[in-house]
């Protein structure tokens, strides 16, 4: 009698368990999309379990090996670079819906309906979920948080790079620059990996403006966030089932935690040594760069305004990886576009030479550039033309 209630008590919990997880990955989606058609709004058709991931992974495969070579002469690389969703724009109008496993995503690139999203004055639009890998990378800092948490975090990142603060850092980026320039002289008529190149100017830069750390502590914090952005980007489509990452972690998952770990015991080594020199009497405060406004903030007596230890680390992580990422990426980016369009880089140097001559720039003459500020304005939309 009791194995046999035990039994009918199994196959009912599974029978459940199955009902909702179809439920979840079968009925919802198809619910989903005939409603969004209803409204027209097409896109991809829902692939069971893992929606259009395959078919976007195809794509940027096929897109990366092909044969015919990029003509940077062209503004018309969009095709290339994110084959996906040219084509289902071209196929199904500029909004449409995709699925990254049972999860809808509606895609907007109608430049009126993308600045009323983002302008969210009924705060409708909020922040996706982040991955549990995309966490590990950039925590749940400023990326990631809203309300007064953002508002406390923006206020202490707007204070550590406001206009004066970021003249006193101009002095460590000359040097840093003068360093790069050099090796370049030496490898005149050479090929010289500019990507690389400014990875490392870019690491050195932002490790002594920000966190006033040396260049090999800052080239093991980004040697470290690279690792495990290509663990992210190798991860970023495969569709996890909620939980079984607790049962069952790949290599992926113990390697990302390792790496985590890592960064985390860097960091709070440097604020430990930052806060050590002030508690021996070496230094008056925690200093006025990013790392010392997060400190000062976590001693701060009034607790509304104070953050622990954890947001400190999301805080470094997020700008470490945001800072050095994307100004690395519009360096040289714009390199490759100066090299192809001579006539502007003859523009920009003339006018950097008649500014300042032989001269290091000067931070209130830089607003005078007239030219390379329209270069500058033209990288961010060239992508898109």
């Amino acid at each position: 009698m009791i194995i046999t209630f035990i039994s009918t008590s199994l196959c009912i919990f599974l029978l459940a368990a199955l009902v909702r997880f179809l439920h979840k990955v079968w009925w919802t989606p198809i619910r989903i999309q005939h409603m969004m058609r209803s409204q027209g709004i097409n896109g991809p058709p829902y692939r069971f379990l893992h929606g259009n991931t395959k078919e976007i992974i195809q794509m940027g495969e096929e897109s990366m090996i092909s044969t015919t070579p990029v003509d940077y002469s062209s503004h018309h690389i969009f095709p290339r670079i994110m084959p996906h969703i040219h084509a289902w724009k071209q196929l199904y109008g500029k909004n449409y819906l995709i699925w990254h496993g049972s999860q809808a995503q509606l895609v907007v690139t109608e430049p009126e309906l993308v600045k009323e999203i983002l302008n969210n004055k009924d705060g409708a639009f909020t922040r996706a979920k982040a991955d549990i890998l995309i966490k590990k990378l950039v925590g749940d800092g400023i990326g990631a948080a809203e309300g007064e948490k953002w508002l406390k975090l923006r206020k202490m990142a707007n204070h550590a790079f406001y206009g004066e603060s970021l003249k006193g850092m101009v002095p460590a980026m000359i040097l840093s620059v003068e360093a790069l320039l050099e090796r370049w002289r030496q490898h005149e008529g050479n090929e010289i990996e500019v990507y690389e190149e400014f990875r490392l100017l870019t690491s050195e830069v932002i490790s002594r403006t920000a966190f006033g750390s040396s260049y090999l502590e800052g080239e093991n914090m980004f040697r470290m966030l690279m690792k495990l952005g290509t663990i992210i980007a190798r991860n970023i489509l495969k569709i996890r089932f909620p939980g079984i990452g607790k049962i069952l972690k790949s290599r992926d998952d113990i390697e990302s935690d390792e790496i985590e770990q890592a960064i985390r015991d860097s960091i709070i080594g440097m604020i430990n040594r930052r806060e050590e020199k002030v508690m021996k009497g070496e230094e008056n405060n925690y200093g006025s760069d990013f790392l010392g406004s997060l400190i000062t903030a976590n001693h701060d007596p009034d607790e509304r305004n104070r953050i622990s230890v954890d947001e400190m680390v999301d805080e470094c992580k997020f700008f470490y990886q945001a800072g050095h990422d994307t100004v690395n990426g519009v360096l040289a980016w714009s390199i490759c576009l100066l090299a192809i369009h001579t006539d502007w880089q003859e523009k920009a140097r003339k006018e950097v030479t008649e500014l300042f001559g032989r001269q290091n720039p000067k931070p209130e003459g830089i607003a005078r550039l007239k030219t390379v500020r329209i270069i500058q304005l033209c990288l961010s939309s060239y992508i898109f033309l």
